[in-house]
């Protein structure tokens, strides 16, 4: 499977950038999930790498292949991009079976292909197949009800999946009739020897034209493969759509139209049309989100699943953080039409680059603590949180306030002068929907109307500390912060709470099955070492470390 690359691409309608000088490598065999709220940019970007909707500006390449340059002109059409594409809304054609609307794509296939002998390839096919006589005899007998008669279209069916057959080729196979032979050994023999003969005269009838077949039965001439620009036959259009219905386990469906079919089988559908064609890369547009919770989950194990056995790639639009962080390979998060982190899920979660990508990731969501920060000779940042607790974070590796500082100022001035420099360009237009840093929600028992609120001077002193639930801590050793249960929701093997200290609310999740009284008091502290510090001004992560209040 190919590499997909965005080198700064960009979309724009007039000042509103849909996706903002984008860069982004997409790894073959990868599952890259683009995740991020509703109008970031990500169907969009899919769209573009798709070829259904054409950047502004930017290059795209899949495997060796130019799809998209700005600056060249090239824009290669969706249909030329041999990609997948799987909607939101499964568009399946209702007056058609699933078999029709598996193989509609198809059969419209013209293209330059291999020249096959196509009578040779059953041949050698059934030939395969005889070898196993007491299988197939096996898989026949399998198909009888209680009073012994027999189902022939779940034996043929059964016969497609056990020797990878088309239904034309299982319907051969089945009259040959050796469940009915008295010996299937030598009526096996028998039949394979007929076809060895058949083959050998279509090979004779090939070198006599100076052809020959190779192990696939494609025609050679010159020692070249013979290719035409033909259609697929009913034989490979058959073999097709078999091998994409034994993936996605809906062979016994066929015959049945869409309107017969429950969510996840119209799904399956869906998914089975999209992968027939062999498309490079798969592009799937939140195609769960239609169906219930039970069964999105029961679906992702099938994803995975199809992830492996396809060896494709997959690149999958979802606003859910859940899909995201137990299907992808990669995340990339986007908001505002600007990549905010592209990392492994596990590395999102645990160190996430920004403010806004702590708070969308982590379900219950992360708490937001401000301090008021200096730094001791040790290291150690102290802070002054909560309305008067002290409290010492300690990084997990040495670094300067002041050296960051630095480098935020900086990097800061360096995108600033990028951005004038690009306002000369007359290519370039003044985003209207302007970046800012992160406005992050503080839970708070009296809630403020923040509309109201006026802007806060910021200074280098004025730091943000995010706090995943799971850190929290109840009634350990040594904690002197006291708390008061304001809310708890038990769910079975975990409670989530809420817990109060002065004004601030807190959200933490504590394994087990303990019941939590409201207005309960508590000792609060906080464990591990993957608490995370933000500067306030930037936005930008600090470090990691952990945290002891005094």
């Amino acid at each position: 499977m190919p590499e997909i690359k965005l080198t700064n691409v960009t979309k724009r309608w007039d000042k509103f950038y849909a996706v903002d000088h984008l860069d982004l490598d997409i790894p073959d065999n990868s599952f890259i999930t683009l995740l991020g709220p509703s109008g970031c940019g990500k169907t969009t970007t899919l769209r573009m790498i798709a070829g259904l909707e054409t950047p502004t500006s930017g290059r795209i390449t899949i495997g060796d292949q130019v799809v998209f340059d700005s600056d060249q002109g090239i824009n290669i059409p969706a249909n030329k991009r041999k990609v997948g594409f799987l909607f939101q809304n499964y568009a399946l054609w209702p007056n058609m079976t699933v078999y029709q609307n598996i193989s509609f794509g198809l059969s419209n296939v013209k293209e330059e292909m291999p020249s096959y002998d196509f009578e040779a390839r059953k041949c050698k096919a059934l030939i395969d197949a005889l070898k196993n006589p007491k299988d197939i005899v096996q898989n026949i007998e399998d198909c009888r009800d209680k009073k012994g008669k027999l189902d022939q279209n779940r034996a043929q069916l059964k016969l497609i999946d056990a020797f990878t057959l088309s239904i034309y080729s299982a319907k051969e196979l089945f009259n040959m009739k050796l469940h009915e032979a008295a010996d299937p050994q030598a009526e096996a023999k028998k039949q394979s020897d007929a076809l060895k003969s058949k083959l050998s005269s279509l090979e004779e009838a090939h070198k006599a034209k100076g052809e020959s077949l190779n192990e696939d039965c494609a025609i050679v001439k010159n020692g070249k493969v013979v290719t035409s620009i033909r259609k697929l036959t009913k034989e490979e259009v058959d073999l097709s759509v078999r091998r994409v219905s034994r993936i996605v386990k809906i062979g016994m469906f066929m015959d049945r139209y869409p309107a017969e079919l429950s969510g996840g089988q119209q799904q399956r559908v869906a998914i089975a049309r999209t992968l027939a064609p062999e498309p490079q890369v798969l592009f799937m547009d939140e195609p769960l989100s239609n169906l219930d919770a039970k069964l999105r989950l029961e679906m992702r194990y099938e994803l995975q699943r199809l992830h492996l056995e396809t060896g494709s790639t997959f690149v999958y639009v979802t606003h859910d953080q859940m899909e995201a962080m137990t299907l992808a390979t990669r995340i990339c998060l986007i908001n505002n039409g600007v990549l905010q982190q592209y990392d492994a899920p596990l590395d999102v979660y645990n160190r996430p680059n920004n403010l806004f990508v702590a708070d969308f990731v982590g379900n219950p969501s992360i708490n937001f603590v401000e301090g008021k920060a200096t730094q001791n000779a040790q290291g150690q940042i102290e802070l002054d949180i909560l309305e008067g607790h002290k409290a010492v974070f300690t990084p997990n590796e040495a670094f300067k306030l002041e050296e960051f500082f630095a480098k935020r100022d900086a990097d800061s001035k360096a995108a600033e002068e990028k951005r004038i420099a690009l306002s000369k360009d007359k290519k370039e237009v003044e985003k209207g929907n302007k970046d800012e840093v992160f406005k992050y929600h503080i839970a708070k028992i009296d809630e403020e109307d923040y509309s109201l609120q006026e802007e806060v001077a910021v200074t280098n002193e004025d730091l943000v500390l995010a706090i995943r639930p799971e850190a929290i801590q109840l009634d350990a050793p040594g904690a002197e912060m006291e708390g008061t249960i304001y809310g708890a929701m038990p769910t079975g093997m975990e409670s989530t709470i809420k817990i109060a200290i002065g004004n601030f609310l807190l959200t933490g999740v504590v394994f087990g099955n303990t019941l939590f009284q409201i207005g309960e008091k508590k000792k609060v502290s906080f464990s591990g070492k993957d608490i995370l510090l933000y500067d306030r001004k930037s936005g930008k992560l600090m470090s990691a470390g952990s945290l002891e209040v005094r």
